[in-house]
């Protein structure tokens, strides 16, 4: 097989949308957009998409990934807003816990995904989890909050998986 035959067997519209949004997700934890940190994120994410990952079938659902991507870019508006409103006011309104959230079994072929969105949202960090991935633990503000924590984070998990289906291994 030709060096050009193999690139475009391996240069399929589900790799190219997971290097750019793990290249988003490199750049978005280092904190800026600069060209090293693009041009690093694309390397890993070249080089996690290639050697990383089985090789599997999958489709990208464009509705379900848009729905994805503005949920997390209102959770970053919504809850950066929380935080400033926490560090301004003179008294500490904050009841920080850490709460263990069960993941849904086909919600687990996407954890990273699903730990950079909730990670990269102001009050909310994923701090450890299962090493089965069954359930996951955050660190988060308000622990008063958790039923809609829980809820949210279940509908974080539901949209990557209708947004980049991937089968389930089954169960052994």
């Amino acid at each position: 097989m030709s060096i050009m035959t193999a690139l475009r067997t391996q240069l399929t519209f589900r790799r190219a949308v997971s290097v750019i949004a793990l290249t988003a997700a490199w750049c978005a934890l280092w904190g800026s957009a600069s060209a090293a940190n693009v041009l690093s994120g694309l390397v890993v994410s070249a080089v996690a998409t290639t050697l990383g990952m089985p090789a599997r079938r999958g489709g990208v659902r464009l509705v379900p990934l848009l729905q994805l991507i503005w949920l997390v870019a209102l959770d970053l508006a919504v809850s950066t807003a929380v935080v400033v409103r926490e560090v301004l006011t003179p008294t500490d309104f904050t009841d920080e816990a850490i709460i263990a959230i069960p993941i849904p079994r086909g919600g687990r072929v996407h954890l990273f995904l699903s730990y950079i969105a909730i990670t990269i949202t102001p009050g909310t960090a994923v701090v450890a989890a299962e090493a089965d991935a069954s359930i996951i633990y955050l660190h988060v503000l308000h622990a008063d909050r958790r039923d809609d924590v829980e809820m949210h984070v279940r509908r974080l998990f539901d949209l990557a998986e209708r947004a980049l289906p991937l089968p389930v291994e089954p169960a052994t």
